[in-house]
Formats: C-alpha cells, sequence, structure tokens
C-alpha cells in the first residue's frame, strides 16, 4: 500500500480523522488499535492525545514522545482492506 498520511485531526475520544496521499479520508479509533503501554502510554491523556502530527518525510502520525503508528494499518482499517503480504512481512 505505502500510502502517506497528508492530514490529522483529532476528533473525540481516541479519535483521528485522517487523509491520504490518494485521497481516502476516514476516522480511526486508535483505541482499538493499541494498548495504552510503554511508549503509547502518555496517549491516554487526551491532551497529549491531541498533539498528534504528521512526520514528514516517514509520512506517518507521530506525537512528541516518537510513538508512531504504521500508516498501511491505519490503510487499512480506514478502507476496511486486508494489509498485503509484502508489507506484513516488514512488521
Amino acid at each position: 500500500m505505502l500510502k502517506d498520511i497528508v492530514a490529522v485531526k483529532p476528533l473525540a475520544g481516541y479519535q483521528l480523522f485522517l487523509r491520504f496521499e490518494d485521497g481516502i479520508e476516514g476516522v480511526v479509533d486508535i483505541s482499538q488499535l493499541i494498548p495504552f503501554s510503554g511508549i503509547f502510554a502518555p496517549l491516554q491523556d487526551l491532551d497529549y492525545f491531541a498533539q498528534v502530527q504528521i512526520h514528514p518525510e516517514l509520512g506517518t502520525i507521530i506525537w512528541q514522545n516518537g510513538a508512531d503508528l504504521d500508516p498501511d494499518v491505519l490503510y487499512s482499517v480506514v478502507t476496511e482492506r486486508p494489509i498485503p503480504a509484502y508489507s506484513r512481512a516488514a512488521l
């Protein structure tokens, strides 16, 4: 897939509106994707969660502590399509 995220907007709760470079957009509930532990623990604080940004070189979303999410996974969630085997092998 390898679709970069070009826009992100925090919504209520742990939801993010995402737009990808191919124009696909949708809402992802991050609380359904990750445990709020380890590097993701600070994201449990909604004020911190809302500080999400786009990493210009990686084409994905990041937070100040270095937490990021695979854009292929997020694209798969938004489009409801499985991640191709070549992407899963790289995980």
